[in-house]
């Protein structure tokens, strides 16, 4: 008998998910449940080219309509599921519709930080950036000549500032921390990414707290600081990080730790149940983490797609990542974490630059900034497990591709 294949969550984890598994099992049924309206679509152009208007919505779908039809693959989507029931194998859905399975797959994703109400988080003009909905109503604020402030330098941050400054608005961003990206790059990263965005025109005030929005008819026009500095404002993006979506996991009892947990093969705490994309901590390098990439979540749901089926299945990536902010491109391979040493090698270009991560030595991400070449080369480093001296990454003049041969 065909078994009955649930996915809980409507992103590119389950899109890739339901494609690979078709794949491999051409009999089984398949139900990605959703809370968007929207089928499966793609994520980063939200804070890029789908904000200055290059890119449609239908272009942003992993897959057109009929693909899935074709694929026989069920879409239920503004569908929330409220209940997941590990002993009877049941999804509750908000109308009160109960739903069987034989497996599951959990690609819940995450939901954006937000600030609290008594900071101002409610009031009008106040957005985070996560959905296609989010994208069109911050995207309506983009006027020439608003105010924008930006609450956290981090990627989507910088990202949204930088879209926002071509479009003519007056940009703000606050950083709490000493620098911005500092959770997730090299000061020389940051260096360079403030550089850019100055250049442009937008002020990057660092070191600095929030301490509350003022509203006026129940919309922002103020922004107040710790240290008692007032802006005025028009509008407000919070890229304060994401919280996993973990919630439907624990309360039916599942393993949870700052996401869903699941071993090298998906699975989650309960054998038929899996998990994979933002929502999923794994373990990696001897920590258990969430990667919050589009190559996670493909190459997860990809692995999670074979488990299913019954193959043996350990999931360690090669993590890679990009921004794209005004001209500029970031492309990074691999994974800073734990990193005690960094070298910068100059690129091909005037501007360009690669930053180098360095662990005990051993040789484990790099930034490199508007040098695809030289990312490539570290990229293929990793992925072939070979490795590079400090001296060696520095030097513009060394040879690459020689570690490759």
């Amino acid at each position: 008998m065909a078994q009955n294949i649930m996915v809980v969550g409507g992103g590119q984890a389950a899109a890739s998910f339901a494609a690979k598994l078709r794949e491999l099992d051409t009999g089984c049924a398949i139900t990605i449940i959703g809370e968007e309206a929207s089928l499966p679509y793609q994520r980063p152009p939200l804070s890029k080219k789908y904000m200055t208007g290059e890119m449609t919505a239908e272009r942003l779908l992993l897959r057109p309509e009929n693909w899935y039809a074709e694929a026989g693959i069920t879409c239920r989507r503004s569908c929330k599921v409220t209940a997941l029931s590990l002993d009877e194998k049941t999804l509750t859905l908000a109308t009160g519709e109960v739903l069987s399975f034989d497996k599951l797959l959990l690609a819940t994703g995450a939901t954006p930080r937000t600030l609290p109400d008594a900071t101002g988080g409610a009031l009008e003009g106040v957005y985070t950036l996560r959905t296609l909905a989010d994208a069109d109503r911050l995207g309506a604020e983009m006027q020439p000549g608003k105010r924008l402030l930006v609450i956290g330098g981090g990627y989507i941050g910088l990202e949204a500032a930088a879209v926002a400054s071509r479009l003519g608005l007056k940009v703000h961003v606050v950083e709490m921390a000493s620098r911005i990206l500092q959770r997730v790059a090299a000061q020389q990263t940051s260096d360079w990414f403030r550089a850019l965005h100055r250049n442009h025109g937008v002020e990057i005030m660092e070191a600095k707290s929030l301490s509350r929005l003022v509203g006026e008819n129940g919309h922002v026009v103020r922004a107040e600081f710790a240290d008692g500095s007032v802006l005025d404002i028009d509008c407000v993006l919070v890229g304060i990080g994401v919280i996993p979506n973990d919630a439907l996991a624990r309360e039916a009892g599942l393993e949870v730790a700052n996401g869903i947990v699941a071993d090298g093969g998906t699975r989650t705490s309960s054998p038929d149940i899996f998990a994979a994309g933002d929502c999923a901590a794994f373990e990696f390098r001897g920590q258990r983490i969430r990667l919050e990439s589009v190559q996670n979540a493909i190459e997860q749901g990809e692995a999670a797609a074979r488990a299913m089926v019954g193959e043996t299945v350990n999931y360690v990536p090669v993590p890679w990542f990009w921004s794209d902010q005004y001209d500029a491109k970031l492309q990074i391979a691999g994974l800073n974490m734990g990193y005690d040493h960094t070298v910068v090698r100059a690129g091909p270009r005037e501007g360009s630059l690669s930053v180098w991560y360095f662990a005990a030595g051993s040789f484990i991400a790099v930034d490199s900034m508007n040098d695809s070449r030289t990312y490539m080369f570290g990229k293929r480093l990793l992925e072939t497990g070979r490795d590079i001296s400090p001296v060696d990454a520095a030097n513009p003049d060394f040879d690459l591709k020689a570690l490759i041969r």
